[in-house]
């Protein structure tokens, strides 16, 4: 990879949110008039890439739908990946249980569950301890997650994995170093040769902007919304390409729709004395399902 991009780029939030010096990498106008898509800026991110985001799941058999493959690798193309220089089968299972040279167990769990959560859709629930027992939950066209604990939460909140992550998916972390010893140094540079370096700033700004609850507004003509942050245009893009380069098969359980989260949620997220987080038990049926 090259070093200069090294250095360029600081992550903060890892896969979900991930910020960098916006001079001299891409250019994001932000304002406060929302675009078609609903989204104002920074979170519709750059207008090229904004067609291969999720659009609302305006049929409920669309909510938590997962992408599939050949959407994913339309999608991939469209970004500028390739399957040719993602992670191998071979590589991701180094990858991900910690082996391979310079392996780490620790942060390898971190990015299992994180991409466990990204991919959180129809087929693929998350399991927790409700009310002191087992359960099942598929929520990630809402842009929300139950923690193992049972906490609800948007995948951007300070306690989710898919925040902490941020140390072992920098540029100068874990991944980059790996990459270096394990021979996928091409898997990186792609990742940042992608529309990932220009969603990646309009994400940093977006994560500044929400908060503790890490929600955002959708305004459109018809009216307003709410979504967990991992669903706007941007965010949701510099996710995907993460995850394909390392498993283009995982990225295609990406959720292919945002849907709104129900109003009783959001004012209880909002509400929860600066956590962001609410217990899932109290609003398992607010969610369809």
């Amino acid at each position: 990879m090259r070093e200069g991009t090294l250095r360029a780029f600081v992550l903060i939030v890892g896969l979900v949110v991930l910020c960098v010096p916006t001079v001299g990498l891409a250019r994001v106008v932000v304002g406060a008039v929302a675009p078609a898509s609903g989204f104002s800026q920074p979170y519709a991110g750059n207008s090229r890439y904004q067609q291969y985001a999720p659009i609302e799941a305006g049929d409920p058999g669309w909510i938590n739908r997962p992408i599939g493959a050949r959407e994913a690798d339309r999608i991939a193309r469209k970004l500028g990946l390739s399957k040719l220089h993602a992670f191998t089968a071979k590589q991701y299972a180094l990858f991900i249980s910690g082996n391979g040279k310079g392996g780490n167990k620790r942060y390898a769990e971190l990015v299992d569950e994180s991409v466990r959560i990204f991919t959180n859709t129809t087929g693929r629930p998350l399991y927790s301890v409700v009310d002191g027992k087992k359960s099942a939950s598929v929520l990630s066209s809402y842009g929300l997650f139950v923690d193992k604990s049972g906490r609800l939460m948007s995948l951007a909140n300070q306690s989710a994995p898919t925040r902490k992550v941020n140390v072992v998916l920098k540029p100068t972390g874990y991944l980059t170093k790996w990459c270096q010893l394990n021979g996928c140094q091409d898997s990186v540079q792609m990742l940042y040769d992608s529309a990932y370096t220009s969603e990646v700033v309009a994400g940093g700004l977006s994560q500044a902007k929400s908060g503790v609850d890490q929600l955002v507004l959708n305004e459109k003509p018809s009216g307003s919304s709410t979504v967990g942050m991992s669903m706007v245009p941007s965010i949701w893009i510099v996710n995907f390409a993460a995850v394909y380069t390392l498993n283009p098969k995982l990225a295609a359980y990406m959720p292919a729709r945002w849907t709104p989260i129900p109003d009783d949620v959001v004012q209880a997220v909002k509400d929860s004395h600066q956590r962001g987080w609410v217990p899932y038990s109290d609003y398992i049926s607010s969610f369809p399902g």
